[in-house]
């Protein structure tokens, strides 16, 4: 009896060890990352599918007016960056817009947040709209210019993945001033006690 009664108290103990694994894994929630491939996606063909076209259709045209002289389409092949700066760096802009991709893979592997998604995805499928641009549009490979094609007056010309990474940058800069992290959690500010 001495021997059964030592057994016992050593069978609770395996429960408690198996069940410990899944309370950890449990709080997570379902990552999303086929929702940042969806809006990356989504951003990629429809900012490739408007480049085709305007291409094939309004390069070499007169300008567009869309809403009088204030917005308008018309061609524009950008080497650099937006607003045109940098225009003989277009090498190194195709470096930072891979650079961003790799950086946006390595958070998606830990992406749990549905608004950190969207955002991610919006960054990601502008990156790639502009750096097919500048890998496989002349004058070469990395050395490629981006299709412009939305020109607003007193402003710039830009493209709809320019559009898709400011809209990203925006809801990045949202969510992290509200504490948000991409894995779902809340940081809390340290400091304020207000």
């Amino acid at each position: 009896m001495a021997v059964a009664e030592s057994t016992e108290p050593a069978e609770p103990a395996g429960p408690t060890e198996a069940s410990a694994p899944a309370t950890a894994e449990a709080p997570k929630g379902r990552r999303r990352v086929g929702v940042l491939m969806v809006v990356a996606l989504l951003a990629f063909l429809i900012d490739l599918g408007s480049k085709l076209l305007v291409v094939a259709r309004l390069e070499n045209h007169a300008a567009i007016k869309v809403i009088g002289d204030v917005v308008t389409f018309q061609v524009i092949r950008n080497s650099g960056a937006a607003f045109g700066m940098g225009q003989a760096l277009t090498v190194v802009f195709t470096m930072i817009a891979s650079a961003v991709i790799v950086v946006i893979w390595r958070i998606a592997r830990r992406l749990y947040s549905l608004p950190w998604a969207i955002a991610l995805g919006l960054l990601l499928g502008g990156a790639l709209g502009n750096l097919t641009d500048r890998l496989f549009r002349s004058p070469g490979v990395f050395r490629g210019h981006v299709v412009d094609f939305i020109s607003v007056q007193h402003f710039a010309v830009f493209n709809l993945a320019d559009s898709a990474i400011v809209c990203g940058g925006i809801l990045v800069v949202l969510l992290s001033f509200r504490g948000s992290n991409p894995d779902g959690t809340v940081h809390q500010q340290g400091g304020k006690t207000e």
